[in-house]
């Protein structure tokens, strides 16, 4: 038989004229980097009658991310081994992240009668972290425990994550007192899960402990740390961090630059956040992703928008993390053209149909006044999660489409839809019937929230149905609902109320309002203000004047309104009073037209506050 390999691959074998062997073949696997000169390898495996080494050929295709192949191979196995379970089980988790299929072959491994070991429980555990999957980790958690295999480091460290991505800290802290002999993988593992699953309190606490017993952080260590100091917003212990950093001579390379730039962002301190990113000399998408998050995060998203078309001109580019993160900061000024740009460019790059920039572009179009265009996202995505009905749903409310927010709603609730109503759901539907006056409705949902889905009422909840019985006249019935909330009332809370009681010329209760809300807010300048104007309302003027010398007496000033307008693709601010931009004329005529247009359209503005 003559079987000629590339000789481009192989330069020192033209042809094979004679039965081959392991001393040959399996160098020659070695050397493979592409799947066609392995197909021949693997031809003449089956012509020497060669299986027992096709634990090797898998392995190479598995090196060589062939998900197709292997998956063929190892089907056509006669009888796998557990090396062979394993060889796969790993390829299915680290090189494929087809993690249903790494539970397929582990349970079809315990079917064959092998026993899973400390090289196949790992991967399993990894599985079930990324499936959520708590249900099958525990399960073979208890295998684990069975066949002692408990004492394994990698297969501990796997676990707690495993537990802590499913939420149950309990088990993952128990898994972890309970190693004998910790290393700095172990604390790692335990910080990382408290870290990433927001408990920064017990992530900064366990950090404590690791150093108080002597171990050094490294990278990992250092990544999972800042996230949880920028979660408590503590800048000194971030700084710390970063001064821990240079003075080990680390270096500030993609993970640790981009996590010392979302700490300073999250404790709001930009101009270090920026330090740190001029100051890399390589920036990958990761550390461009993370300074534009920071500026989006904190409402700079004229900054954001200037870095994204640096990090175009750059060379690196954005991913749908960036397309989120812009997304992001174009809703939060209205910047319409610009977050059409970026629809285009997720379109032409196959970002569109992703479930979070989807998600992204509905909220932005929805928030910058484009609602055809926020429905026609929401109906193309294939894929939608909580957050996306939930998107939909606050957009349709705040428009004041609340019909059809309900029946979308509806919609969420049937039993086909995979995504339930949470607590931000019902936020949503309370707000479509405040818009819309629906009280009725408002009663009946604010008790299905507990009847029918289990979740309990929070203080947003409790704000939504004040506001909305206030707004229908029925403030003696709001003050009642106040009064008997498992929890105290928030400015929000009575700030609706108040509201409602000038609007009412409700004297009785807007006293209690003011009241609490003095206490609560003396800064606000907004609660003197309507105290007084309700006064002024039943020309108790004595009393609105008494309002105002208290607002002076105590330093508080009225905030000036702010604004934002946008003209060629080019985002201006202003505050109220200022006339010191460059093009204020200009847009102030635009305005005056705007003006003119709606008087006659039958619009009277309300002033009585100004």
């Amino acid at each position: 038989m003559r079987v000629p390999f590339l000789r481009s691959s192989f330069p020192a074998i033209t042809s094979l004229t004679r039965p081959m062997s392991n001393g040959v073949l399996l160098p020659l696997l070695k050397r493979c980097v592409s799947t066609k000169p392995l197909q021949q390898i693997h031809t003449q495996m089956l012509i020497n009658s060669l299986d027992h080494v096709s634990n090797f050929l898998l392995s190479k295709l598995i090196h060589l991310k062939d998900f197709n192949y292997a998956s063929l191979l190892f089907s056509h196995l006669p009888q796998p081994n557990d090396y062979a379970f394993n060889i796969i089980i790993r390829g299915f988790t680290t090189t494929w992240h087809k993690y249903h299929l790494t539970l397929k072959s582990y349970y079809q491994m315990k079917f064959f009668g092998l026993k899973p070991d400390n090289f196949t429980y790992p991967f399993v555990f990894i599985a079930c972290a990324n499936l959520l999957a708590l249900d099958h980790g525990r399960v073979a958690h208890s295998m684990v425990f069975k066949n002692g295999l408990n004492a394994h480091g990698h297969v501990s460290h796997s676990l707690i994550t495993m537990y802590a991505r499913c939420r149950e800290l309990g088990y993952a802290r128990k898994v972890f007192d309970e190693i004998r002999e910790r290393d700095l993988v172990s604390w790692n593992s335990i910080i990382a899960g408290y870290s990433k699953m927001g408990f920064a309190v017990d992530a900064a606490a366990m950090f404590g402990k690791m150093r108080d017993e002597g171990f050094e952080p490294n990278e990992m260590t250092i990544v999972s740390v800042l996230g949880a100091y920028g979660d408590l917003g503590d800048l000194s212990l971030g700084r710390w961090v970063e001064g821990f950093v240079v003075n080990s001579d680390m270096k500030v390379n993609s993970y640790i630059g981009s996590a010392l730039i979302a700490m300073y962002s999250k404790c709001g301190d930009l101009l270090s956040a920026r330090r740190i990113f001029d100051r890399m000399i390589n920036k990958d998408v990761v550390t461009w992703n993370a300074m534009i998050t920071g500026y989006a995060q904190n409402g700079v998203s004229d900054e954001a928008m200037l870095l994204f078309n640096s990090m175009k001109v750059a060379g690196v580019h954005p991913d749908k993390i960036t397309l989120v993160g812009m997304l992001s900061a174009s809703a939060s000024i209205g910047a319409l053209d610009f977050g059409k740009s970026i629809d285009a460019y997720a379109s032409e790059r196959g970002f569109q149909r992703d479930i979070y920039v989807g998600t992204a572009l509905v909220d932005m179009y929805a928030k910058c006044g484009s609602m055809g265009d926020a429905l026609r996202v929401f109906e193309g995505m294939p894929q939608k999660n909580e957050v996306t009905w939930n998107a939909m749903i606050s957009a349709l409310a705040f428009h004041g489409r609340a019909q059809e927010a309900l029946l979308l709603f509806k919609c969420m609730s049937e039993e086909h839809v995979a995504s339930c109503p949470n607590d931000i759901t019902f936020v949503a539907v309370l707000s479509a019937c405040v818009h819309a006056g629906f009280v009725d409705e408002g009663h009946q949902l604010f008790n299905m929230m507990k009847s029918y889905y289990g979740l309990v009422p929070k203080i947003e909840h409790y704000s939504c149905m004040v506001d909305l019985l206030a707004r229908a006249g029925q403030v003696y019935e709001a003050w009642d609902f106040v009064e008997k909330m498992p929890e105290k009332p928030d400015e929000v809370i009575l700030g609706a109320l108040l509201g409602a009681c000038q609007k009412l010329k409700n004297v009785h209760i807007g006293e209690k309002v003011m009241q609490l809300l003095v206490e609560m807010e003396p800064s606000n300048s907004g609660n003197y203000v309507i105290s007084s104007q309700i006064y002024a309302n039943l020309r108790r003027w004595d009393d609105s004047a008494r309002m105002r010398v208290l607002m002076r007496q105590k330093g508080v000033t009225k905030t000036p309104g702010c604004s934002w307008i946008e003209t060629d693709a080019q985002v201006h601010e202003f505050l109220s009073g200022s006339s010191f931009h460059l093009y204020s004329e200009k847009i102030h005529d635009v305005m005056e037209l705007l003006y003119d247009d709606m008087k006659m359209s039958g619009y009277r503005p309300n002033v009585n506050l100004l």
